[in-house]
């Protein structure tokens, strides 16, 4: 049975039942099985202003000072994943929450600049296919932990390339556009490197997006297969990413 890794975006989290109709979309499609990889960034925002603290990005990834963690951690492992359990578990999933950690990827600080934000590599037992085995739907947080036991916040887009190439599976990401979009802001059905390069260069794809589309654009390489980037506010378009049609945007390597 073939396993497809979707990652979804965190704004899925603040529009109701958005994530229930995805996963009910997931609990029709028997021919295949799935792990779920989220973020979480507005939440994060929200906990980190109640607590009094700023949020400053870096080319899309969230500077995390160690004092900041308790909260990035408690939003994404937990509440985030919490919430998208509860919606899994009414689409009549039987989920599992985790962290990068169980899902086979050690965590190390990616530059000292971003503070804990970490980067991923393998070197720990992935327990996904065991439980992919007994019918269970794991949902990974992108927070991890390295071998020192610190905490690590990785950006979930490579968070969902790295345990896409761990489990070599297909790999969809799923934002609230549905797909990357030209200078004119029409959708653009295929990428390349050349093309990435270029639009990025133009300032046409930035901040979030692209660290989405050079992310997608390492785990074509590494996947040595097109992803997809699509949108979660259609769930219809999973259905037809699953029956093998193009939907969206297809990044190739």
């Amino acid at each position: 049975m073939r396993t497809w890794v979707i990652k979804l975006g965190g704004a899925v989290l603040n529009t109701e039942d958005a994530a229930k109709a995805l996963f009910k979309v997931l609990a029709s499609q028997t021919q295949a099985q799935f792990v779920i990889v989220h973020g979480g960034g507005s939440l994060v925002d929200n906990w980190l202003t109640e607590a009094g603290f700023a949020s400053v990005k870096h080319q899309g990834l969230r500077i995390s000072p160690k004092e900041q963690m308790p909260y990035i951690v408690g939003a994404l492992a937990g509440c985030a994943n919490k919430q998208l359990m509860s919606q899994a578990i009414v689409a009549g999933h039987k989920p599992v929450g985790l962290s990068l950690y169980e899902a086979g990827i050690i965590s190390s600080q990616k530059l000292k600049a971003l503070g804990q934000v970490g980067q991923c590599e393998s070197g720990v037992q992935n327990v996904i296919p065991e439980l992919l085995k007994l019918g269970r739907l794991p949902l990974v947080s992108s927070i991890g932990f390295g071998d020192d036991g610190l905490w690590y916040n990785v950006n979930a887009d490579e968070a969902a390339a790295a345990i896409a190439k761990e489990l070599d599976a297909e790999i969809i990401f799923m934002t609230d556009v549905e797909a990357v979009l030209d200078a004119n802001k029409l959708p653009l059905h295929q990428l390349d490197t050349n093309q990435i390069n270029t639009l990025i260069a133009d300032g046409v794809i930035l901040g979030g997006m692209e660290v989405k589309v050079k992310t997608s654009l390492l785990a074509a390489q590494h996947l040595r297969r097109g992803v997809y980037i699509s949108s979660w506010q259609k769930p219809e378009n999973l259905v037809a990413l699953l029956a093998g049609e193009h939907v969206g945007t297809k990044i190739t390597p």
